[in-house]
């Protein structure tokens, strides 16, 4: 669910393989991190991914700017082991950087073993809860965005036959799935939604376009004519295939996709976007560590605090934004629970 990206929508795949190369993942650093340097260890696609990893990288660069800090970088590969994910956390720490954040729910355990380890060190971590005084856990009700976004692809539908592609089967991007879900159907119970996912379990459906290629175009074959992708990277594919078939449209994620320089060309093809301010999250903690105030425990982000919402860039959603806006008024006031379960 902000970036500048430098990868050209064409080399997507290519980049992705390039940023995986290695088993223990890739790193950069900018700076020294001994002075509330800034440690991000990123999920797989890592920055570039036009998802949740470049809006959490929009985070720490905004305060890299603010508080003229320094940072680490190092990047999840696809395969990797909890040893790789424990090091990497562990080798950010050590090092003297303060926070650590790792974004992505597979960093939970390493979080919770290295957070021990070095307990004047503040951690942040994505999508996942970890109970530790020095931990803070980023929640994000993705259900709620997902709700809207479900509202808007079922109002815009000219099939009345709509998808959801997600990365990997689990809990997490279950959210996504029911939330948007019940909002299709909450606007028209007529209408047909599919339901699909790249892996059963494996990090890599965040990090395979070629995967959300092949499932967006099976939609569209049979007449869908609106897919949700919540999958990373992966999402690329999806937007790409949906991108050059006339009168179909894409929502995107995590970050606003419409905005994305790298999907420039597929953008007037870009609906709305189900945007997840992990970058807000991010910023925010690192603000704390740096005035000396570190915020830990368990932060959730929802419609009501602005930490989710649906993207408008691009003026397509001008038509229905009424119905929109109703709907998260009574997600807000409680008057519409929305499912975190399928």
């Amino acid at each position: 669910m902000r970036r500048v990206s430098k990868i050209a929508a064409a080399g997507v795949v290519s980049a992705a393989l390039a940023l995986t190369a290695t088993a223990c993942g890739s790193s950069s650093s900018s700076g020294g991190g001994k002075d509330k340097g800034i440690g991000m260890a990123f999920d797989v696609g890592g920055r570039g991914d036009h998802s949740f990893n470049d809006s959490a990288a929009r985070g720490m660069d905004k305060a890299k700017t603010e508080f003229k800090i320094g940072s680490k970088e190092q990047t999840a590969a696809n395969g990797e082991t909890e040893s790789d994910r424990e090091t990497r956390l562990d080798q950010l720490a050590g090092a003297g950087y303060n926070p650590v954040v790792a974004v992505g729910y597979t960093y939970g355990d390493a979080v919770t073993k290295i957070a021990k380890k070095y307990p004047k060190t503040t951690f942040g971590i994505v999508d996942s809860v970890v109970a530790a005084p020095n931990v803070d856990s980023m929640t994000f009700a993705t259900e709620q965005s997902s709700y809207l976004a479900g509202v808007a692809a079922a109002l815009k539908t000219k099939t009345n036959k709509v998808g959801f592609i997600g990365g990997v089967h689990n809990t997490l991007i279950g959210t996504f799935q029911a939330g948007f879900d019940q909002g299709v159907k909450a606007t028209n119970p007529s209408i047909q939604v599919t339901d699909q996912y790249l892996y059963d379990t494996d990090p890599r459906g965040f990090n395979d376009p070629a995967a959300a290629t092949g499932k967006a175009k099976g939609m569209l074959d049979k007449g869908v004519d609106v897919i949700y992708t919540a999958a990373g990277l992966s999402g690329d594919g999806s937007i790409q295939t949906v991108g050059g078939k006339p009168g179909t449209w894409a929502i995107g994620v995590d970050s606003d996709q419409h905005e994305d320089p790298a999907l420039a060309k597929y953008k007037n093809q870009i609906l709305t976007s189900a945007v997840k301010n992990v970058d807000v999250a991010v910023y925010d903690l690192i603000k704390s560590v740096h005035d000396g105030k570190a915020k830990t425990g368990t932060n959730a982000y929802n419609l009501a605090n602005n930490g989710v919402s649906l993207a408008t860039s691009g003026g397509f959603l001008t038509d229905i934004q009424a119905k929109i806006d109703e709907a998260k008024q009574k997600i807000v006031s409680g008057s519409i629970k929305v499912s975190s379960t399928p």
